[in-house]
């Protein structure tokens, strides 16, 4: 019997997100006071410094020629210690970088040096995993380890962690090569394409599907479109779907859930179907692909946002496709799968960290501007 062979991955050339990155992050959303980045004084600088904006105090061990010979086990302790007398934390993060993990640094001997009487989560962990996810799941193990997570939420959170992986791999980030990055279609001439159809009294569906607080200003982009259609006043019947399931995730996660659907609510939009939680992204196209088919398939258009990477094309084949990415990269993979204009929401990301209500995003504004025009 032949052994199955899999079909040998591609090699990624274009830079892709860090597992460094990727432990910071997960270490803020499970509310975690205060990471040490044991490395460089400039390893993941700008996503340490954006993380300060959410409330994360993110401090450094400034390893420098002299400890990538000697090594930097005493600078930790002192770091440690500071760390403690400082901010007296309810909980640590210790979060390796490339550095201090290629010398071998080992983050549990500092902490059994200063024994500190609060949760310390120690993530040994480098920028050499070829996807980020690595960084969250290495993250949630110390977190079970250290009692701050539960073991249940651990494997969910490990199967959809799996699945984002597999999501990048069919149609994002490391589906190919090498992407060349796109600012995608004119917001002015995609917006004046919904406003059309929304003045033929076309129906449409809105999916957002964002992950976690970036669902801030992607919800903004559903909401104009249900505002424009309420400005026309040409009877064209807009459905909503949202991954806004506020009894799912991490205590963060299911607070931005519903701060958002609360937000909407304030605005008069009505949230039809509820597909899951904000970091369930990756695993809810198969509930969307559903519900289209057995409730909407004689809708006219559909405007995803967040990651419509993640919504399966089944049963939108019908319908003019609209998307909104905040990833440059992902412009060509969403052409390909079939979506007919796709546009990129820059630095969306940086505008949603430390926020608790929905951002105005560009496109969002362009919909209601034109709107406003064509109903005067």
């Amino acid at each position: 019997m032949n052994p199955v062979v899999k079909p040998k991955e591609p090699m990624i050339m274009h830079p892709r997100p860090s597992s460094i990155v990727a432990a910071l992050y997960t270490l803020r959303d499970l509310d975690v006071d205060v990471v040490i980045l044991h490395g460089p004084p400039g390893c993941s600088f700008k996503h340490a410094r954006l993380l300060e904006e959410d409330g994360l105090r993110v401090v450094t061990t400034a390893l420098d020629e002299s400890g990538f010979v000697f090594g930097g086990h005493d600078q930790l302790v002192n770091v440690l210690e500071k760390v403690i007398e400082m901010f007296n934390p309810g909980s640590i993060g210790i979060v390796g970088t490339c550095a201090s993990m290629i010398i071998g640094e080992e983050l549990h001997e500092a902490v059994l040096e200063v024994n500190p009487d609060m949760p310390v989560i120690e993530v040994e962990v480098h920028a050499g995993y070829p996807n980020n996810t690595k960084g969250v799941i290495i993250t949630l193990e110390s977190a079970l380890a250290a009692g701050i997570l539960s073991e249940e939420e651990f494997t969910r959170q490990k199967i959809l962690l799996k699945e984002a992986t597999e999501v990048e791999k069919r149609h994002g980030a490391a589906s190919k090569e090498y992407l060349e990055p796109s600012r995608g279609d004119t917001k002015y001439t995609v917006a004046k394409r919904i406003i059309e159809l929304l003045k033929q009294g076309k129906k449409g569906i809105t999916i957002l599907n964002a992950k976690k607080e970036t669902g801030y200003m992607f919800a903004d982009i559903n909401a104009a479109v249900n505002q424009a259609a309420s400005m026309l006043r040409s009877g064209s019947e807009v459905i909503n779907m949202a991954n806004l399931d506020d009894t799912l995730g991490l205590g963060r996660v299911r607070a931005h859930a519903s701060n958002i659907a609360g937000d909407l609510q304030e605005m008069g939009i009505t949230v039809h179907e509820i597909i899951g939680g904000l970091d369930e992204y990756p695993v809810v196209g198969d509930k969307v692909n559903r519900l289209i088919k057995e409730k909407y398939n004689d809708f006219d258009f559909a405007v995803i946002t967040g990651v419509p990477h993640a919504i399966s094309m089944d049963n939108l084949q019908g319908m003019e496709i609209f998307s909104v990415t905040n990833g440059p990269r992902q412009v060509l993979p969403l052409k390909e799968m079939g979506h007919d204009h796709v546009i990129v929401e820059i630095d969306l990301h940086p505008k949603t960290l430390g926020v608790s209500h929905i951002v105005e995003s560009d496109f969002g504004a362009t919909l209601r501007e034109i709107a406003k025009e064509e109903s005067t």
